[in-house]
């Protein structure tokens, strides 16, 4: 599994989160609470929600398989449910490709606090954009 996780890209290391576990069809990002993620309420920005999500739903239904194989998706579609306030020291995000087709697929996401608490769901849907071959890994 280590040899299939990416090296971070800009974005994610502005963000901090990390790639904890890629399989088929599933995918874990763990997100440190850093104070900078937070909106003026101080608490974790519903931005930072959004994009946890729709990167953990992406990496699930992107899974290859292959060290030296990158499957392209694009979101399409996002809904995100925010249902709670994110206490602790981090939150999980958690993507599991539902379904889908040959240029298709649809996934579902729970972004859970530290202390297991479920902060909000997301689905989404994603368009297959191709191959290309790895260059970045870990």
């Amino acid at each position: 599994m280590t040899s299939l996780i990416e090296a971070p890209y800009p974005f994610q290391e502005t963000l901090g989160f990390t790639v904890t576990d890629w399989s088929d069809g599933a995918c874990t990002l763990t997100q440190p609470l850093h104070d900078h993620l937070g909106n003026r309420y101080h608490i974790l920005h519903g931005g930072v929600h959004a994009t946890l999500l729709d990167t953990a739903m992406g990496f699930a239904v992107a899974y290859t398989g292959d060290p030296d194989l990158r499957q392209l998706v694009m979101t399409l579609s996002l809904n995100v449910n925010y249902l709670g306030v994110a206490t602790g020291e981090a939150v999980t995000a958690t993507g599991r490709k539902t379904g889908g087709g040959r240029k298709t697929a649809f996934a579902s996401g729970e972004l859970h606090d530290s202390t297991g608490a479920l902060i909000a769901t997301a689905t989404a849907v994603f368009r297959y954009r191709g191959t290309e071959k790895r260059t970045d890994t870990k």
